[in-house]
């Protein structure tokens, strides 16, 4: 079933470390041999051996409206045609950066990167920048790319393969970086006691989805807002996976709560390697040129994910009931699932907003790092083996939320749903 996959894989060890070029794609947490794609259409994915899932990956998010999407492909072929790169400003960042910033509450300014780890290091460096301070808080299990400050106690891969740290990070880089229990309000007042007039910036997943999707408690989210503004701290919001996909104005426009600065990953490119960092006028005018931070890349604002972003997001600005019908289908799977899981007696619990869901193998409710870390992942492999067998393509890892695309059909979701009944049968028996 998988076996040009296979040939693939022992190829590319040979060549790339691990044989991947993003550790969670090596399978590690799941087990087995790592699925190489070919192409792709809607909501459909097609591996090197012929075989078809449906995807709930998303390519981690930002084909929000399905692989291929026709407005995406023949802008990206238009630009191309005029050059893939010139080094040099265009008229479509200008366009881009307009609608980022009618769409995204509390944006004055942007800067396009050309990823989202970009993004958050070049968001701190600001902030640092600005406040002239040089201590950050994050949270545990909260994943913002693989910059040094960030792999202290984070998600994603680094939590899916056991490294909440990373060799390499200096001794003082981690001694900057203080780490905080997610939805625990009094644990980040505990910090900012702790470390008075040196914190420069708090970052966070206002919505992580690199331990799962976890959703923040009731008051949180402004919590942080009120201390931060107290403190005279930088807000930054990773909109890198929820931005433009929990709604037009990302996590922001759904819970009310504006952030000082907020950073974003692919999905402003529809998929292509691209990122934005953006926020308060006084904070952006300290970037290069206009201020002293500096941050520069030959490739941002590239024309092809210009081009790309531009496509993407106007559909999504000019037709809002995309976001409802996102919610429906996502809320279908979701109670679905649950019946099954009920019915064939699985330990579960699911958390979901919007378009993104996730699975944890568990009774206790997830609300954080710990609880997240509580999930069966012996029952997770066994669950991601057999949905795939079955033409169920989800995230190889127990630690991420599943994002769908519009171009799921009710027919895609029944046929999820009878996978999952078929696999959670043989799980109960294995596992009872």
């Amino acid at each position: 079933m998988y076996e040009k996959s296979k040939q693939l894989y022992e190829r590319a060890q040979k060549f790339i470390p691990g044989g991947v070029n993003s550790p969670v794609r090596a399978f590690k947490a799941v087990g087995g041999t790592p699925v190489f794609f070919e192409k792709a259409n809607g909501a459909i994915l097609y591996d090197a051996d012929g075989n078809e899932y449906i995807d709930y990956v998303t390519s981690w998010g930002p084909m929000i409206l399905g692989h291929a999407y026709p407005p995406v492909i023949n802008a990206v072929k238009k630009a191309a045609e005029n050059s893939t790169s010139f080094g040099a400003p265009t008229e479509l960042e200008i366009e881009l950066a307009e609608l980022i910033i009618k769409m995204v509450p509390g944006i004055d300014k942007i800067r396009m990167v050309n990823s989202g780890t970009e993004a958050c290091m070049s968001a701190i460096r600001v902030a640092r920048g600005f406040t002239g301070r040089n201590k950050i808080i994050k949270f545990e299990g909260c994943y913002h790319g693989h910059g040094d400050s960030f792999l202290i106690k984070a998600g994603s891969g680094a939590l899916t393969f056991g490294t909440p740290s990373s060799p390499g990070v200096t001794k003082g880089t981690a001694e900057d970086t203080l780490t905080a229990s997610y939805n625990d309000l009094e644990d980040v007042k505990r910090l900012f006691d702790e470390n008075k007039g040196e914190i420069a910036a708090l970052i966070i997943e206002p919505v992580p989805g690199n331990m799962g999707c976890i959703l923040p408690n009731e008051g949180f989210l402004e919590g942080l807002r009120e201390l931060c503004t107290k403190e005279g701290t930088v807000l930054i919001f990773d909109e890198v996976m929820t931005g433009f996909r929990l709604a037009r104005g990302g996590a922001q426009e759904v819970y009310g709560v504006e952030a000082d600065l907020t950073t974003f990953g692919k999905i402003i490119g529809a998929g292509l390697p691209v990122g934005a960092y953006g926020g308060k006028e006084e904070i952006m005018n300290v970037v290069s040129p206009t201020g002293p931070v500096y941050q520069a890349g030959t490739l941002s604002g590239n024309p092809l994910a210009m081009s790309a972003g531009l496509a993407l997001l106007s559909e999504l600005n000019d037709n809002p009931k995309i976001y409802e019908e996102l919610d429906l289908k996502t809320t279908h799977l979701e109670e679905w699932l649950h019946r099954v899981f009920k019915h064939h007696e699985i330990p579960h619990t699911m958390n979901r907003l919007g378009s993104m869901l996730g699975i944890f193998f568990c009774e206790e409710k997830v609300t954080d790092f710990s609880t997240a870390t509580q999930t069966n992942q012996e029952m997770f492999k066994f669950f991601f083996h057999g949905m795939l067998e079955r033409g169920i393509y989800l995230p190889p890892s127990a630690y991420e939320s599943l994002f769908l695309s519009n171009a799921l059909t009710q027919e895609h979701i029944d046929k999820t749903v009878a996978a999952a009944d078929e696999v959670a049968e043989l799980m109960a028996e294995h596992f009872n």
